[in-house]
């Protein structure tokens, strides 16, 4: 019999509703676990995931309330319908309130910068309102020219300084479809921001010195945080280790020599493909370029990592390898796919 109910030709409506819901369930699972294996693209694999959360709450709600096992007593009936309501609203906010609220905070793009190693800076600015308040390096994600109502919003984290008023920055690596279009995106091309998340963040984990590790784009986090140190006259020391494969490809190079003369800031740049006659450090950042410098040994200074994964987690074996508590250590992973 038990079987019988599993046959979506023959079982009860209530037996069917509750079997594609678990049907739909392991399909999110499996699309959520294997997307990047299966080639769903990021967008596509979103709006699955909204279709198919709806029809299995739906559906197992239909089949809790029909098959009565678990809705006999009212007060159980009650509370099940009251979670799917309370389930369907946050979906209401997320998918209309959320977009609603964002098209009244628009943004528009007034300058792209052309940065070295295919980045481009975007700066954008508010148009009818002060803009937002953030922490430095948080995260935003941008709905670039069209509705936020479509579910094409992108992540990217702040380069700009938190103290800066109005105008953002986000320095952006072309990565992919869309990451390449970055440079064409003529000005006064409409933005929305959805914003600010993240702790990843200097003055949420305050300390009197700081050493920064960040490979490639990993720095466009970084460079927040040294440009809201810098605004802020901080005066304890900081190094910043700077892997990239070669000279030409570092990223904000000109302006870090800037920060160096406004803060008390050691630049250590690492290059896979060093120029001839080059005396800085080669290959890769490890535990031994780390003490080849003078870094702080306090207890009280703090740590933050940003790039690709095996860097990220290469650079954790090495700090905990010399001695550094895991609570002074920060990283932002971040992955394309």
């Amino acid at each position: 019999y038990t079987l019988r109910l599993l046959n979506l030709f023959t079982a009860p409506w209530r037996a069917r509703a509750g079997v594609v819901a678990i049907l739909a369930l392991i399909s999110i699972i499996v699309t959520s676990v294997w997307r990047v294996s299966l080639r769903i693209k990021y967008e596509t694999w979103r709006i699955w995931h909204d279709v198919f959360s709806v029809i299995i709450m739906g559906l197992a709600l239909y089949h809790i309330l029909n098959v009565n096992y678990y809705t006999a007593v009212p007060l159980q009936r009650v509370l099940w319908i009251v979670m799917a309501v309370l389930w369907g609203s946050v979906l209401l906010y997320i998918r209309v309130i959320k977009p609603w609220t964002l098209l009244q905070r628009p943004y528009q793009v007034v300058e792209v910068i052309k940065e070295r190693g295919k980045t481009w800076t975007l700066v954008i600015e508010p148009v009818g309102h002060e803009g937002l308040d953030f922490r430095a390096s948080q995260v935003a994600w941008l709905s670039i020219g069209h509705s936020p109502f479509l579910i094409k919003e992108h992540p990217f984290s702040f380069a700009s300084s938190a103290e800066a008023l109005g105008c953002l920055a986000f320095s952006i690596k072309e990565l992919g479809d869309f990451t390449s279009g970055i440079g064409d995106l003529p000005v006064g091309t409409p933005v929305y921001v959805d914003g600010p998340y993240g702790t990843f963040d200097v003055f949420e984990h305050a300390s009197t010195s700081y050493v920064f590790i960040a490979g490639g784009i990993g720095s466009a986090p970084i460079m927040s945080m040294l440009r809201t140190l810098a605004d802020r006259d901080f005066q304890g020391p900081v190094h910043f280790f700077y892997g990239n494969p070669s000279w030409e490809e570092i990223i904000f190079r000109e302006e870090l020599e800037e920060l160096e003369e406004r803060l008390d800031l050691e630049v250590i740049h690492v290059l896979d493909n060093p120029p001839e006659g080059w005396e800085g450090e080669t290959g890769f950042i490890n535990r031994e370029v780390l003490e080849r410098h003078t870094a702080c040994g306090d207890e009280t200074c703090t740590y933050f990592i940003c790039g690709p994964l095996p860097m990220i987690e290469a650079m954790e074996k090495a700090l905990d390898a010399m001695g550094v508590p895991r609570q002074r250590v920060y990283s932002e992973r971040y992955k394309m796919a």
